[in-house]
């Protein structure tokens, strides 16, 4: 954990005033971070030297974010039960609302594949009451992963074997597919894990397993680091483990985190949304994600 960390770096707090903060991305060509307030229905932008505001003042619920390969802000909006991108121009683009002509459940959290495909995770959190969305009862069977085609617009449901998937993230190399299953929110002894798959010729998961389980708390989301490290959101800050499962350590928060990512222009910046706030620190390593396809 010496090695990821800066021990001279403090964490700061960049915002407050949140009523549940989560989703936070970083936009490489604005150089900023946008996140999510989900019950206060907007989506925030933070600038450094200029501080927050508001980037979606109605966001439709909006939960998870992330910045496909044009740069173009793409969210899971708990209302309308989507996935959803915002174009250049100002213009909402629905990518996916139902599967197999049923409506989506909420979709929550989201990442683009180097080869433009859409991954996201789909419980029911959204619809289970009024305060992050609209109360509703499920059409789909169950709460899966999802792989949306960018060419076709194929919509696959490629794991269906979770009871709340949450958080995902690829490995550096995009081998390994890593989702949480956050179910112990609202079953008792449910799981409070993330399971890693591995993906096959045809890149779809396969051989699921348990990689780490997270407490106190859940692994609400969480984000790999260059070297394949997994830094997740916990009950008591950032947990921090190996590529293989081992854990290593973490950043104490003073809040429940919920969703972190890294950015700033060496992608060396970790920022952190946790309950109210949005926070940054420094660390040692940069994250995964590709420059360039951001």
């Amino acid at each position: 954990m010496r090695d990821l960390v800066i021990p001279i770096c403090r964490l700061e707090k960049l915002f407050e005033d949140c009523l549940w903060a989560e989703g936070p991305a970083y936009m490489a060509g604005a150089d900023c971070v946008v996140w999510s307030d989900i019950p206060n229905n907007r989506i925030l932008q933070w600038v450094e030297g200029l501080g927050t505001r508001p980037l979606v003042s109605v966001s439709n619920y909006a939960n998870g974010n992330t910045i496909d390969r044009e740069g173009r802000l793409v969210s899971c909006e708990h209302q309308s039960r989507s996935v959803v991108r915002r174009e250049h121009n100002g213009s909402r683009t629905v990518l996916a609302s139902h599967f197999e002509g049923k409506r989506l459940n909420s979709p929550n959290d989201i990442v683009v594949r180097s080869d433009g495909s859409i991954w996201f995770t789909d419980p029911t959190y959204g619809i289970l009451t009024d305060y992050e969305g609209v109360r509703a009862e499920p059409e789909q069977e169950g709460c899966n992963v999802y792989r949306l085609d960018p060419e076709t617009g194929e919509l696959r449901a490629v794991v269906r074997s979770m009871v709340k998937p949450n958080g995902l993230a690829f490995s550096p190399d995009e081998d390994r597919l890593y989702v949480s299953d956050t179910g112990v929110s609202h079953l008792n002894g449910g799981p409070h894990h993330i399971l890693a798959f591995d993906l096959n010729e045809q890149g779809l998961p396969e051989n699921e397993r348990v990689f780490a389980e997270i407490s106190p708390g859940v692994p609400d989301g969480f984000r790999v680091d260059e070297f394949g490290n997994i830094w997740s959101s916990s009950g008591n800050g950032v947990q921090v483990f190996s590529p293989e499962g081992d854990f290593l350590g973490r950043i104490a928060v003073p809040e429940a985190v919920s969703n972190l990512t890294f950015g700033g222009p060496k992608n060396n910046r970790l920022f952190i949304t946790a309950t109210t706030s949005l926070y940054a620190i420094y660390v040692g390593v940069r994250g995964a994600t590709r420059r360039e396809i951001l």
